[in-house]
């Protein structure tokens, strides 16, 4: 893990943990309460640990999951485009960065106009920060790289006040979807308070489009995406002393059409106590017992359109894939 460095450092790479230290007690706190309520649930932002981001980037390649095919294809085909819509742009932001390939994209364009650029990614794992941030360094030798491993809400606080010329922020990859409809408008307000005006956040979403094609996206026929929802179960396990039968839990997506959202559980494939040490915890599990794992929403342009006003942007310009399956979205920061 790369140590924390001055902020006058002339390195071209400086990462930021900005982890909170007490992460497992939070954990165990969020455990504790999700297992406690009725419905059960657990939450999905601890899906993504090591392992967990493995096997995520491994559902990205699987037949069903066609939403990172989708977004490669229209960052492939219009990041000139794209950045061509923010002249003078020497900032970009990606908050969630993970692997950053589709970025790649975007830099490349960027860098077609333009000699030098900060980028500045925010991702929960310093780890992958670091392997990603010396692969685009390996890259692209005038690219700089200020990181800070931290969520997205305090990684945002950490990067403002911006100066410079324009910013450009990415959020790809629909993780808009993740997060519950009032709070998507409260994350984009809190994205649009580190922004002057003429800056632009570049926002990936899924289409609302047949339930088969949802569904399955959600639960692929090899089981990748299985191994990842219950990676958290065996976190719980390892982390928390648990004794979870990670075999007795099947993967129920279903498609909430009203909602417009997929819903994502794990259900209990027969009667079964678990117990979890370290929480002093022991539950019971009904046979068919659903356990909500995660929500992902699904959008119109015409929702989207009204979330960036909501939000204190103005939607200016929408890219779709071939198939009309996904949408990059250009919202641009308006006066509040």
């Amino acid at each position: 893990m790369a140590e924390a460095k001055p902020e006058e450092s002339t390195a071209r790479l400086i990462i930021h943990d900005l982890a909170r230290h007490n992460g497992q007690a939070e954990f165990a706190r969020d455990v504790l309460e999700g297992l406690s309520n009725k419905p059960r649930q657990l939450f999905p932002k601890y899906l993504y640990d090591p392992l967990g981001s493995q096997l995520f980037e491994a559902i990205c390649h699987v037949d069903e999951y066609y939403l990172t095919r989708a977004e490669r294809q229209i960052l492939t085909r219009h990041a000139d485009e794209i950045v061509a819509s923010i002249p003078e742009c020497r900032t970009l932001i990606e908050l969630g960065s993970g692997s950053a390939e589709k970025t790649r994209k975007i830099i490349e364009a960027l860098m077609r106009k333009q000699r030098e650029l900060l980028f500045i990614p925010v991702d929960i794992s310093a780890s992958a920060l670091e392997e990603s941030s010396r692969s685009l360094l390996q890259s692209y030798p005038s690219l700089t790289i200020r990181a800070y491993a931290a969520d997205y809400f305090d990684g945002l606080a950490a990067i403002k006040p911006l100066d410079g010329g324009p910013a450009l922020v990415l959020f790809l990859g629909s993780n808009i979807g993740n997060f519950e409809q009032a709070e998507a408008v409260t994350f984009l307000r809190a994205i649009r308070s580190v922004l002057r005006k003429e800056d632009a956040l570049l926002l990936g979403a899924d289409l609302k489009k047949d339930r088969a094609t949802l569904e399955a996206a959600y639960n692929d026929s090899l089981g990748v995406t299985r191994a990842f929802i219950v990676n958290e179960l065996a976190r719980i396990n390892r982390e928390l002393g648990g004794n979870f039968d990670l075999w007795a839990f099947g993967l129920r997506s279903v498609y909430n059409e009203k909602a417009g959202c997929v819903e994502v559980y794990l259900e209990s494939l027969r009667s079964q106590s678990v117990t979890i040490r370290r929480l002093d915890l022991t539950i019971s599990f009904a046979a068919g017992e659903r356990m909500h794992m995660e929500n992902s929403y699904k959008y119109s342009v015409d929702d989207l359109s009204r979330l960036a006003t909501e939000s204190g942007f103005e939607l200016t310009s929408t890219w779709l894939d071939d198939q009309k399956r996904f949408s990059s979205n250009l919202l641009v920061a308006s006066n509040e």
